[in-house]
């Protein structure tokens, strides 16, 4: 499973797609991780990828970090504003964000963080490593035209799954080994001549193309196809999202070899047991 080489300050490293409310299948995908005993020394987040690894973190458990979202719609973490940069403001969510986060930065998290986002104004995609938790959230998560673009020191940011939904790119060299969790397949569904649906459609399509190159770099990349059919923006059913996030998880787990603790203690048990004579 792990092949440890050249030595990197990190030997295991989690890379969080973004997708929206599809998001929280990284929450289950982490519960099917720890179940397997397997527990990153550092990760990196893109969007609502982001935003799971940033609770998860802070400590976190990932049933918790569902139940933090379960009760709330769209409008209570975004609000309408005056369309002239983007159609809402993300206030509210920075605010549920710093609720729920004890820690004001980045770099005070207890688990290695990185969040991703894309610097419009220089056309490039950016880590972050320091600085304020919620607004560098925010940044990643920012949808264009759908958000308004955050402003960090005269910068304007939008939502990195614009050129990078899978921040392998940014933890790769660090890791001795990188697995990757996208959440984040592109839906085979009519979309509205809306605005708003044509705006979704379109980053869509930038997050296919950009997704499989970050991919590649990961030793195990888990793909997760079968959450095509639920909304970005629908809350209702993140508990559904979450348990298919974790069977399809666990199953890519022990289809690569990985053993469960439990089974792997009885095979070691059964294995010092002496031989019965017949």
């Amino acid at each position: 499973m792990f092949n440890f080489g050249t030595k990197k300050p990190y030997k295991l490293g989690v890379a969080f797609s973004g997708g929206g409310a599809r998001g929280f299948a990284h929450a289950g995908a982490i519960k099917a991780l720890e179940e397997m005993g397997v527990k990153p020394d550092i990760v990196a987040g893109v969007s609502a990828g982001s935003v799971v690894c940033a609770l998860y973190a802070a400590g976190h458990r990932p049933e918790e970090i569902t139940e933090i979202f379960a009760n709330l719609k769209f409008s209570d973490l975004c609000q309408l504003s005056v369309p002239k940069n983007g159609f809402f403001t993300m206030d509210g969510f920075k605010k549920l964000i710093a609720d729920n986060v004890s820690y004001a930065n980045i770099e005070d998290l207890p688990l290695p963080t990185v969040i991703c986002a894309t610097d419009m104004d220089n056309a490039r995609a950016v880590a972050f490593e320091s600085g304020d938790l919620a607004t560098r959230v925010a940044a990643s998560c920012s949808i264009p035209i759908v958000f308004k673009p955050q402003k960090i020191d005269g910068v304007r940011y939008i939502d990195g799954g614009v050129l990078h939904n899978l921040p392998s790119w940014a933890i790769r060299e660090r890791c001795k080994y990188l697995i990757g969790l996208n959440c984040s397949p592109v839906p085979r569904r009519k979309y509205k001549d809306t605005l708003l649906d044509i705006a979704q459609a379109s980053y869509n399509l930038a997050v296919k193309s950009n997704t499989w190159s970050d991919m590649d770099l990961c030793d195990l990349a888990i793909d997760m196809p079968e959450i095509a059919s639920y909304k970005v923006f629908n809350l209702k059913e993140i508990n559904k999202v979450f348990r298919q996030g974790y069977e399809i998880t666990l199953q890519s787990l022990k289809d690569n070899g990985f053993i469960h603790p439990d089974d792997l203690k009885h095979r070691r048990k059964a294995s010092k047991q002496p031989n019965k004579k017949t």
